[in-house]
């Protein structure tokens, strides 16, 4: 049975930092993509920050959060890390981290793995 498990939000002024981190198991991702969505309340899911594979390194991030934001991946404790700069209030949201598309995809309906979420309140 594959899991998703997030820790790390909180609650934090504008400017501060936090890290989340999602530990998987009962599956390996390392050739898959695997990402963070937040949604914020009365918003649709939107996607943050992806993380296309282990080989190649690459990572992609919606505009609103590069510069200020970093994907990383750790595949001998298949975990994913998205560390968080200078958070801004509109940065509220329930983070989850996804995994397993098929293809690289921003559209959080690809993703079949999912994290119960963690809360991420940025106080202005």
């Amino acid at each position: 049975q594959v899991q998703l498990v997030e820790s790390g939000g909180g609650s934090v002024q504008a400017g501060d930092s936090l890290r989340l981190s999602c530990a998987a198991s009962g599956r390996i991702f390392s050739n898959e993509p695997m990402a963070w969505f937040r949604q914020a309340p009365g918003k649709a899911r939107e996607f943050v920050a992806a993380h296309l594979n282990w080989s190649s390194g690459s990572t992609v991030y919606t505009n609103s959060v590069k510069g200020r934001f970093t994907i990383s991946r750790d595949n001998t404790k298949n975990t994913v890390y998205l560390q968080m700069n200078s958070l801004k209030h509109e940065d509220t949201a329930v983070y989850y981290c996804a995994a397993g598309p098929t293809s690289t995809t921003y559209n959080w309906h690809d993703y079949p793995y999912w994290g119960q979420g963690t809360q991420v309140t940025v106080s202005s």
